[in-house]
C-alpha cells in the first residue's frame, strides 16, 4: 500500500539557497534540561561497534534471534540508504555533519529489560505492569522486538506499508538498524481508559537511536500514546532517526503525543505517517524542544470517507538550534477533514520553520483543510520561515491558510517588569500566553512540564 502522491517531494525550495532519577515511576512527567543532562554507567553485553556495514546489521539481526525475512528486509533496506543521495531539500547543509562511519548503531546491556519503568534506553526498551492491566482487554502493548517474535501474523501486515523503506534515507536507514519502539494493537471495539507511555533516552555517546513503532486501532477501537525523549549533552553528535506507523481503521481514533527535550548535540530526524480508514481520526500533539536540528513532519494519509487528520504542533529554537517541523496531508477520499495549527518559538539566533504539504486531488469531492501557522520571535537575530504547499484541485471542497509573525516588544517586557516580574518571568510568560491555546490539549502532566521546560528555555536566554 503506497500514498497517492510522493510524500518526500520538497514542500518548499532548496532551503541550502536562504541566507533522572531510574527509581522514578513516570519519568516523563517531571524532564528538564538539568536532569536529562546525565549519563548512566553502563557496561554493555552487546555492542555493534561503529560504523555502518553489512556484518552490523546482521549483528543485530542475530543478537535479536531474528526470522530470516526479518533480515532479508534489514539488508535490503541497507541497500536503499546506500543508493539514495542526502536528501539536500530539506532544512539545512547541517545534514552534512552527520558522520555515519562514527555512529555506533546497536548497544545493549541484555535482551531483558533491567528498568522497572517504561523506557528505551539506548538501543532496546522495557515496559511495566502497565501492558498487563490492558491486555485484560486484548490490547498488546510491547517493543518491536518481542512483536515480531510473537505477533508476526499482525505486526508483518502493516509494517513498512504505511512509511515504505525507499520513503527518504534516514527511513531506509531506519528500516536497516531498527531496535526498540513499541507496537501496540487495540482489538475491535475496544477503548483504553488510560493512555499507554514510554521513554526514550538516548545515553550513551557517538550513538544513534532508531526505535520502530507500530499502532493499529482496529475497527471502532480508542487508543491514547504519549512518549517523552531525552539525552545528555555530548561534544559529539548524536543520531536519532526514528520511523513512526500509524493505522486507524474503520471507526477508530488514535492520539499520539510527544514531547521531545533533546541535548543541543542530537540530530533528531524522525519520519511520521498514519493511515485513517472510513470514519477514522488521527491526531499528533506534538513538541520539539532542544537539539542541533529537527526535522520532523507528521503526515495523516486520509484514506477512507469521512476520515479526519489533525497535527496540534509547539516548537521552539533557541541559540545555535533549527526546529524544522510541520506536516503533511494527503485527502484519498471524499468528505475527509485535515486541520494543521503550528506554533513556534524562536530565542536568540535560534531558527524556526515550518514545511506543510496538503494535497486534495481533482476527483474528490467535498474536502476540507485549515493551516494555521504561527510564529513568534523573542530577539532581533531570531529567525522564522514559513513553506506551505497546498495543491487544491476540483471546485468543491473549502480550504483556509493563515500564518502570522509576532515579537515580543520591549515595552510588553517593560510593563511586566514594573510590575515585579524579572526579564526572563516576563518572556516566559509572554511565550506561555502565546502557545497556551495548544498547551491546553497536552494532558495535565505534560502541560505542566511543557510550562516548566519554557520557563528554563527563557531563564538561559536573557541575562
Amino acid at each position: 500500500m503506497k500514498p497517492p502522491v510522493d510524500l518526500d517531494a520538497p514542500p518548499a525550495p532548496d532551503a541550502d539557497t536562504l541566507a533522572a532519577d531510574p527509581s522514578v515511576e513516570n519519568p516523563v512527567a517531571g524532564i528538564d534540561q538539568a536532569v536529562g543532562d546525565f549519563q548512566y554507567d553502563v557496561k554493555y553485553e552487546f555492542d555493534a561497534g561503529s560504523g555502518l556495514n553489512e556484518n552490523v546489521i546482521r549483528y543485530i539481526s542475530d543478537v535479536k534471534k531474528e526470522a530470516d525475512w526479518i533480515l532479508d528486509f534489514r539488508l535490503k533496506a541497507y541497500q536503499t540508504f546506500l543508493d539514495k543521495p542526502m536528501p539536500t531539500h530539506w532544512a539545512t547543509k547541517d545534514l552534512e555533519n552527520i558522520n555515519f562511519d562514527k555512529i555506533r548503531y546497536y548497544l545493549a546491556q541484555g535482551q531483558k529489560p533491567k528498568r522497572t519503568w517504561e523506557a528505551q534506553f539506548d538501543s532496546e526498551a522495557a515496559y511495566s505492569n502497565v501492558k498487563d492491566i490492558v491486555a485484560k482487554q486484548g490490547v498488546i502493548f510491547c517493543n518491536s522486538t518481542e512483536a515480531l517474535r510473537e505477533h508476526p501474523e499482525i505486526f508483518r501486515k502493516w509494517f513498512g506499508k504505511v512509511i515504505p523503506t525507499g520513503d527518504n534515507k534516514f527511513s531506509a536507514l531506519n528500516s536497516a538498524v531498527f531496535s526498540g519502539g513499541s507496537f501496540i494493537y487495540v482489538p475491535k471495539g475496544v477503548k483504553v481508559a488510560m493512555p499507554l507511555q514510554a521513554y526514550f533516552r538516548i545515553n550513551a555517546e557517538n550513538f544513534g537511536q532508531f526505535e520502530r513503532t507500530l499502532i493499529i486501532a482496529d475497527e471502532g477501537a480508542e487508543v491514547t500514546y504519549m512518549e517523552g525523549c531525552t539525552a545528555p549533552k555530548f561534544s559529539t553528535s548524536t543520531l536519532h532517526s526514528a520511523v513512526v506507523e500509524l493505522v486507524a481503521l474503520k471507526g477508530a481514533k488514535i492520539q499520539y503525543i510527544t514531547v521531545q527535550n533533546w541535548a543541543p548535540n542530537v540530530f533528531n530526524l524522525v519520519t511520521k505517517r498514519a493511515i485513517a480508514m472510513e470514519d477514522a481520526e488521527v491526531k499528533w500533539i506534538d513538541c520539539n524542544i532542544g537539539s542541533r536540528l529537527t526535522m520532523k513532519y507528521p503526515g495523516v494519509v486520509l484514506k477512507g470517507k469521512r476520515a479526519r487528520g489533525e497535527v496540534v504542533s509547539i516548537a521552539l529554537a533557541n541559540d545555535g538550534q533549527h526546529q524544522d517541523t510541520g506536516a503533511k496531508m494527503i485527502h484519498a477520499a471524499d468528505d475527509t477533514t485535515s486541520l494543521i495549527v503550528s506554533k513556534s518559538i524562536s530565542v536568540g539566533q535560534g531558527r524556526a520553520t515550518y514545511r506543510g504539504v496538503v494535497h486534495i486531488p481533482k476527483h474528490l469531492k467535498g474536502c476540507k483543510n485549515n493551516t494555521e501557522c504561527d510564529a513568534l520571535l523573542i530577539n532581533t537575530n531570531s529567525r522564522t520561515d514559513t513553506y506551505p504547499a497546498i495543491v487544491v484541485r476540483g471546485d468543491s471542497h473549502a480550504v483556509q491558510h493563515e500564518a502570522s509573525v509576532s515579537k515580543v516588544s520591549e515595552d510588553m517586557i517593560f510593563y511586566m517588569q514594573q510590575r515585579g516580574l524579572t526579564e526572563a518571568q516576563a518572556m516566559s510568560l509572554a511565550v506561555n500566553g502565546f502557545v497556551n491555546d495548544l498547551v491546553r490539549q497536552f494532558p495535565m502532566e505534560y502541560s505542566v512540564e511543557l510550562k516548566r521546560l519554557i520557563d528554563l528555555e527563557m531563564e538561559g536566554s536573557v541575562g
